[in-house]
């Protein structure tokens, strides 16, 4: 196999999952680690990806980067999927639930189908139609006004007037990134700001984050990481965050993906 060969097939797997370990690469494609290492750091030098311990991940995006819904929907999709089955393992029946935007939220829906007499506040139009259209149990929807984002999140003034005056047993709160010093991080100020006022409205905050989300900050910081009461998480997140995350938020949970 060609150089070039192998180098596409490490960007394919890193743009499928965010990131790739060397070792996996060499069972795959039968090569050393040194060739392994080598197409690394070629593609490094190009800034198609970034180097990491063991392998290699997506490139750092600026603050201001903000993927959308269906792009970021195929990404580490075992990874949230694990994460929005612990999360809705968390929500009893009856609860008023403030769900924000994010394809790991949407699945956190997805999940919560089943689960009867939830009056659930959204800004996001995902998650409205996810329970809107295949609910089948008894559920109250509340969808806020607002601009709407390339995550599909309505927000703004319009929004945040829309949650003044609610009281929120429960926040599901997606992230674009988190990090020990910054914080829950978001790239659109209208959207952070919307968020701040999902965390205003509620009692207890759970996070929905993948492993992916460690590390990256953001434009704005949405939160500190002192005021999560819960953080779900996968198993792929790096034993130095998760001793970070435990010291720092009320319960950290790590989902096996």
């Amino acid at each position: 196999m060609l150089a070039r060969q192998r180098q596409q097939l490490i960007l394919d797997e890193v743009a499928r999952s965010g990131a790739v370990k060397v070792a996996d690469l060499v069972t795959e494609l039968g090569v050393s680690d040194m060739t392994i290492r080598r197409d690394i750091s070629e593609l490094a030098g190009q800034g198609l990806v970034d180097r990491v311990h063991g392998g290699a991940a997506l490139p750092r995006m600026a603050s201001v980067h903000e993927p959308g819904f269906a792009t970021k929907a195929t990404q580490q999709v075992a990874a949230k999927t694990a994460i929005a089955r612990a999360a809705a393992a968390l929500v009893p029946p009856g609860s008023s639930l403030g769900v924000s935007a994010g394809t790991t939220t949407h699945l956190v829906a997805a999940e919560l189908l089943d689960t009867p007499m939830l009056t659930v506040v959204t800004n996001s139009l995902p998650v409205a139609d996810e329970l809107h259209r295949n609910s089948r149990v008894e559920q109250t929807v509340l969808l806020t006004g607002g601009l709407r984002t390339p995550s599909d999140a309505l927000v703004g003034p319009l929004a945040v007037a829309a949650l003044q005056g609610i009281h929120l047993d429960l926040l599901i709160l997606g992230v674009h990134g988190m990090d020990a010093h910054a914080g829950l991080t978001g790239p659109n100020l209208l959207e952070t700001q919307t968020n701040r006022a999902l965390i205003e409205s509620s009692r207890r905050i759970l996070v929905v984050a993948d492993h992916t989300k460690w590390g990256v900050v953001a434009l704005q910081t949405t939160a500190r990481l002192t005021e999560v009461d819960v953080l779900v998480t996968d198993d792929q997140i790096e034993d130095g965050a998760r001793e970070q995350l435990a010291g720092l938020v009320g319960e950290l949970i790590v989902a096996k993906s």
